[in-house]
């Protein structure tokens, strides 16, 4: 027999979904399809409630996120973006993503507050934390007080495309909301040094934390006319960019998995990333590490793949081998069973 499980869905209504929107979404369609004997109350907050068409799956209802919440009648509730302001089931679970605004200045003062006390709240309040890695795993445990016995490490997954015939052109493509700790503004300073026809290809949406300094910058840039800032990019043109690209560079300052650098080893893309936070933990042996606070490393890395045709093809091969350990079908199976240790 069955369980009836609540998630909050919000995030997975995005229009334009970050990586805590395109988790969301392949967890509740996987866990309704995997699991057809469960009942899966997909939880949305009055304005996601609005604006979300709803599913066609038998096994999966709608319900708006307002309390009491323990109307749901629902077995267990999973808080998809660890944010839960009451206990709405017998069980809880909720997913950590990163505590990075607790850890630096990436944000307001008033919105770290807040991030803060949401996040010890859900901490106290789930039975066990799902972490996306070990490091958020770490940060749980060292900021919040968790013991790790409540803590279990699920990471992300990646779908594996078939890859394109045609030739790749010159093109260091970077995936990710504009902001301050992407450490994109000294990936593009690192850029700089990269010859013609090279351009640099930024896709994500341009209103992050420390975004107006990035564009000024650009502006003033003297590779700027190699620079393109495209904006938040549609799945079909993201695929595009990733199969067309020569290579990717990701030199973050701080992630809880980095679900961009995946999905560019999955494409055959050589892969720079920094050793920072969780990303060597996602990457393994299959990408190029600098370190994210020195420019002229960045640089240094960026013209080494330029110039190194085999070193490409060596990442290539070995990122593709990384991504494929990593499947939502196995992020969305090892979720379930974090559900069933509660039954």
């Amino acid at each position: 027999m069955g369980v009836r499980i609540a998630l909050d869905a919000t995030y997975a209504t995005q229009a334009q979904p970050s990586g805590v929107g395109i988790y969301s979404r392949r967890l509740l369609d996987g866990l309704a399809e995997r699991y057809p004997d469960d009942t899966f109350l997909h939880c949305l907050r009055p304005k996601a409630f609005f604006r979300e068409g709803g599913t066609r799956r038998g096994n999966v209802r709608r319900r708006m996120l307002l309390p009491p919440m323990r109307l749901f009648r629902a077995d267990l509730f999973h808080a998809l973006n660890q944010r839960v302001d009451q206990r709405p089931a017998p069980r809880v679970v909720s997913t950590f993503h990163d505590l990075f605004v607790i850890t630096a200045e990436y944000s307001t003062a008033e919105f770290r507050r807040r991030f803060a006390e949401q996040a010890r709240r859900a901490a106290a309040q789930s039975d066990l934390i799902i972490a996306v890695s070990a490091f958020t795993a770490n940060q749980v445990e060292d900021l919040l007080g968790v013991e790790r016995g409540r803590i279990r490490v699920i990471g992300h997954g990646a779908d594996l495309p078939v890859l394109s015939a045609a030739p790749r052109e010159p093109i260091v493509l970077s995936v990710g909301v504009l902001q301050k700790r992407k450490n994109t503004l000294r990936l593009i300073q690192a850029f700089e040094r990269m010859p013609a026809p090279w351009r640099l290809a930024l896709a994500g949406a341009p209103s992050g934390y420390g975004a107006a300094e990035i564009r000024d910058y650009v502006a003033r840039s003297p590779a700027r006319e190699r620079v393109d800032v495209l904006g938040y990019v549609s799945a079909e043109r993201l695929a595009d960019l990733y199969q067309r690209a020569s290579m990717f560079a990701f030199p973050s300052i701080d992630e809880g998995f980095g679900i961009p650098v995946l999905e560019a080893m999955a494409h055959g893309l050589p892969v720079l990333i920094s050793g920072a936070a969780a990303l060597r933990e996602v990457a393994g042996d299959a990408a190029l590490l600098v370190d994210a606070l020195r420019t002229e490393e960045i640089a240094d890395g960026l013209v080494r793949l330029a110039d190194d045709a085999e070193l490409r093809e060596t990442l290539s091969r070995k990122g593709r081998a990384r991504a494929a350990e990593f499947s939502w079908q196995r992020a969305v199976d090892a979720t379930h069973r974090v559900y069933e240790e509660l039954q």
